[in-house]
Formats: structure tokens, C-alpha cells, sequence
């Protein structure tokens, strides 16, 4: 690779790095959002946040990856061009494929990065997401800790109520009453308290409180001031099944959707739903390197105007988005017709076998002419529009 090869695979890898990061960052704002319960109802920090809603990202690029690429690869291809660097490039003599050879670089990449995301990278994130969250909600703490509300358990037999919680993690305003015992009622109030775990236990340290107990047939009960007193939570913790943990399909690595075994009880799913994903994860390495091919056809080739440019790049993007979405058409519904699952891979081999022709005879894709004279119409109207109401 030369030095205008090696430019031009730095000038594409950058930009893709950042079109990638720019739009998965979105991404995982808005997917963030969803889960702002986190910190708000289930009562978890900020890093926990964080850690929680960050394992999507894997799967977040390996879905945004292709088309991040195709835009880095179009942005590059449009620089070329206006600075007049494809026309000089074909005037030397370089040959087309010669050029194509920095883009197919990057799509190398690209699809070993989306292979390895696909592989393992992602299920073993989203493993670890449902893990978390369930480790979450099962939680006790995040249960009881509601301030201003009282929490009933045991069908009403422990109530528990919290004024506030501080930042910190301390309770302030703490009431339990306990019920559990037929033959006696003990009832807690304590100024502040505090959630600590010793030798496997969760415990409620109680402070500046008082206990009263009463036992069933005694009118007077009986209090008793603490300063400090350790409330044991751990037993009204849920206890955990024995039933082993299930995985959906897409939490699965792609060597188990393979071997995939329908009396497996740690299926969460259909065979149908494990044959699919199977296909999409074997087809998604495969879109960079064909959208690279089809990029290429529709705006590698030199120009002399930038409107055919133009209409050539709203081509190429609507070339690539049927080919997104006869392969996301083909998995949906693989699950119920497996001959839809030979969609993607149809659809990925017309769109190489279309751009691989393109580019070997060195054509310039360009729409009919009618739609050009049309559009070029449309703008000219649009223009005089805009010169007239500003004068």
C-alpha cells in the first residue's frame, strides 16, 4: 500500500471511528434513559449506572458498525472528489480496484471487529446485564428502601417505612413493625441507620432507637432504648432456585446456537428464534465488506459534475438500507418460515455480485435521466423561491 493508500485508510478508519463513537454514544443515552430507575426507584449509584447500562454498547456497535463505515467510506469518497483528487488518481492511471484497496482494508477490520462482537463479545455482555439487573431487583435492599412509603412483607406481618434517604447510602426515620411471631409484636424506631454485610449476611445497624415488645395477651409492653441494634435482613432476602440460569437467544455465544440442544434447560426460547439469531450472527461480519463493494461502485468512480455526485450518493444509501433491511426482514421472518433465512444471504451476494461488476468495468451508476432533469428542476424552483424572498 502506498502513501496515497495509506492516506487514504487513515483519513477512512478515522472518520469511522468517529461516525462509530458519535452515534453510539446517542445511542446509548437513549438507551440509558430507560433504565433511570436504576438510581431513581431501585435506589443504585451513579457507577452502578453506568456499569449496568455500558454492557449494550457491545451490541450497539456490532449493529452500528456497518452502516457507520459506509457513511466514514462515503464522507472520504466525497472528499476525493471535490478536491479533484479521483479525477487526477484516474487521469495517472491508477485502475479502480488499486483504489479500492485502503477501503477494503478498513472492511477487513470492520468485519473482525463486528465478528468478534457477534462471537462472544456481546452475549457475554448481555450475560452479564441480566445477571446484574436481576441481581438488582431481587435485591432486598432496593425493595425496602422507598422512602415515605410503608413496605409490607410476609403478606403484612413486617412492615417497614423510611423517611428519607441520603445521598450516602444512610436511613434516617426508620419504623419496623414485626408481626411475624404469633406470641409476641416488637416494633422498631430508630433515628438513622445504615445497610452493612459481615460473613454472607445483610444487616440493618439501627441507631438512636428504641425496641417495644409486647406479648399476645399483655396490655403493657415493654421498651427498651438502644443506641446501636442490628436488625438481621437477610432472612426476608428471596432464596434462590435451583433451577438453572436461562439464556434468550441473543445471550448466547454463537458456538451454542450451533450446538444447540432442545431438551437444554438453560434455553429461554424457540429452536426457531436460535436458528435465526445463528443466521444473523454468521451474515452481520458479512455487510461491511459488501457494503464496502457497493459504496465503492456508486461514488468511486470520477465525476465532472457534483449533482450526478449527489444523486449517486442518495443511491448508494438507498441501496444499502434495502440491504439492511431485506436482511433484518429475512431473520424476523426466519422465525416462523426457514426459507426466509436464505434472504440476507441472496440479498448480500446480488449486492457484491452488482458492486463487483460496477467496479471492474468502471462504470458511473447514475440515475435515469428523467429523474435527474427532475430533480435538477425541482431545485431551480426552490432557488428562484428563496433569491425572491430574500430580495
Amino acid at each position: 500500500m502506498g502513501s496515497i493508500g495509506r492516506y487514504i485508510f487513515r483519513t477512512t478508519l478515522g472518520a469511522f471511528l468517529v461516525v462509530l463513537i458519535s452515534v453510539t454514544a446517542l445511542m446509548w443515552i437513549t438507551q440509558a434513559l430507560r433504565d433511570f430507575d436504576l438510581m431513581t426507584n431501585e435506589g443504585q449509584g451513579i457507577l452502578t449506572f453506568v456499569g449496568v447500562t455500558g454492557l449494550i454498547i457491545p451490541l450497539l456497535v456490532m449493529i452500528i458498525a456497518p452502516t457507520s463505515f459506509m457513511v466514514a467510506m462515503a464522507y472520504v469518497l466525497h472528499k476525493l472528489a471535490t478536491d479533484s483528487e479521483l479525477i487526477v488518481m484516474n487521469a495517472a492511471g491508477m485502475r479502480p480496484w488499486h483504489l479500492f484497496r485502503p477501503f477494503l482494508a478498513v472492511a477487513i477490520i470492520v468485519s473482525l471487529l463486528v465478528a468478534v462482537i457477534a462471537a462472544y463479545l456481546s452475549p457475554k455482555c448481555l450475560r452479564e446485564l441480566s445477571r446484574w439487573i436481576s441481581q438488582i431487583r431481587a435485591d432486598l435492599v432496593t425493595q425496602i428502601v422507598q422512602p415515605g412509603r410503608f413496605v409490607p412483607l410476609y403478606s403484612g406481618a413486617l412492615t417497614l417505612h423510611i423517611r428519607e434517604r441520603l445521598p450516602n447510602g444512610q436511613l434516617l426515620g426508620i419504623f419496623i413493625d414485626d408481626q411475624r411471631d404469633p406470641k409476641e409484636r416488637v416494633t422498631f424506631l430508630a433515628e438513622q441507620g445504615d445497610i452493612i454485610t459481615r460473613d454472607g449476611g445483610t444487616y440493618l445497624l439501627l441507631a438512636d432507637g428504641s425496641v417495644q415488645r409486647q406479648e399476645s395477651g399483655d396490655h403493657d409492653p415493654s421498651i427498651v432504648q438502644f443506641d446501636r441494634y442490628a436488625f438481621d435482613l437477610s432472612q426476608l432476602s428471596p432464596q434462590s432456585g435451583s433451577s438453572p440460569q436461562k439464556y434468550s437467544s441473543r445471550e448466547r455465544y454463537i458456538w451454542e446456537l450451533y450446538t444447540q440442544d432442545p431438551n437444554d434447560p438453560s434455553i429461554d426460547g424457540r429452536p426457531e428464534q436460535m436458528r435465526a439469531e445463528l443466521h444473523d450472527r454468521i451474515t452481520a461480519p458479512l455487510y461491511p465488506l459488501v457494503i464496502a463493494v457497493l459504496t465503492f461502485a456508486y461514488l468511486g468512480a470520477p465525476r465532472t459534475t457534483r449533482q450526478g455526485r449527489t444523486l449517486s450518493l442518495l443511491s448508494a444509501i438507498g441501496a444499502v438500507v434495502v440491504l439492511r433491511a431485506l436482511g433484518f426482514v429475512g431473520v424476523l421472518a426466519g422465525t416462523h418460515v426457514a426459507a426466509a433465512l436464505f434472504i440476507p444471504y441472496v440479498a448480500l451476494a446480488v449486492a457484491f455480485a452488482f458492486g463487483y461488476w460496477g467496479i471492474s468495468r468502471g462504470l458511473v451508476f447514475e440515475p435515469p435521466a428523467i429523474i435527474v432533469d427532475r430533480v435538477a428542476a425541482i431545485m431551480q424552483r426552490f432557488s428562484d423561491r428563496m433569491a425572491r424572498a430574500t430580495g
